[in-house]
């Protein structure tokens, strides 16, 4: 595999992986009563993030979990929990919410408590916090992508120091490419709505628990050696269906 081969490979698979597309509609929602000031920095906060959690993944992702003793199925199961919490809290409607009422308290909503407004920068580090957990990670940075991180540092090492540069510059750009999707999620707000944004978040919910539960269920399926029939931990692969 050459480097150029190696770059494009590595950078198109984390992205699919990442899908930021397919998560902004979900971060409209959970920015969208932000200025757009607190918008673009939290898309900031969020490609610096991704950058730097993968990078050290890159480099010592097997190492960080073999010190604590954990594998990777069970970091698969620990992420499919925070992912199910996620979306049921976006299908009970309590997602959009929580971020509206901290963006009250920001603006001082209750002048009596004494509570001044925030700065730009100020709200969107409120706002990163509660986005970091689960939407940044595990949602974006999931377990597969970690593991494809890993993985690919192995193939990395094989190119020697420029294929492990090649590899961090893969993961920067991607990184920028989350940021340049995110910063559109303004528009992606104004053409759905309100309205719009509860109903798509609220299916998004139902879409993402099921698929915490399909990690689980995945996860368990490697653990206990198919104890777990293969068409129900690999649903619509071929060969898994029998009636």
């Amino acid at each position: 595999m050459t480097l150029i081969e190696f770059y494009v490979n590595f950078f198109i698979t984390l992205f699919a992986l990442i899908d930021p597309i397919g998560n902004v509609p979900i971060f409209a929602a959970a920015t969208q009563s932000q200025s757009k000031a607190s918008r673009r920095l939290i898309s900031l906060y969020i490609s610096i993030f991704t950058a730097l959690i993968l990078t050290v993944f890159f480099f010592a992702g097997l190492s960080i979990l073999k010190f604590f003793g954990i594998s990777m199925d069970a970091f698969r199961i620990a992420g499919g929990l925070l992912l199910f919490l996620m979306g049921l809290e976006m299908a009970r409607g309590d997602f959009i919410e929580t971020f509206t009422r901290a963006d009250e308290v920001a603006h001082g909503g209750d002048p009596a408590s004494g509570v001044q407004p925030l700065g730009h920068r100020e709200k969107a580090k409120n706002a990163f916090e509660k986005l970091v957990v689960p939407f940044a990670f595990p949602l974006m940075v999931g377990p597969g992508t970690i593991s494809t991180v890993v993985i690919q540092a192995g193939e990395a090492q094989k190119l020697g120091i420029v294929g492990l540069a090649i590899g961090v510059a893969a993961i920067c750009t991607t990184a920028f490419a989350v940021l340049l999707t995110l910063l559109f999620a303004n528009s992606i707000s104004r053409i759905f709505g309100r309205v719009g944004m509860v109903v798509v978040v609220r299916v998004l919910g139902l879409i993402l628990c099921a698929l915490s539960v399909q990690i689980i269920i995945s996860s368990v399926s490697e653990i206990t050696h198919n104890l777990i029939l293969p068409s129900a931990a690999h649903p619509y692969e071929s060969g898994t269906h029998h009636r």
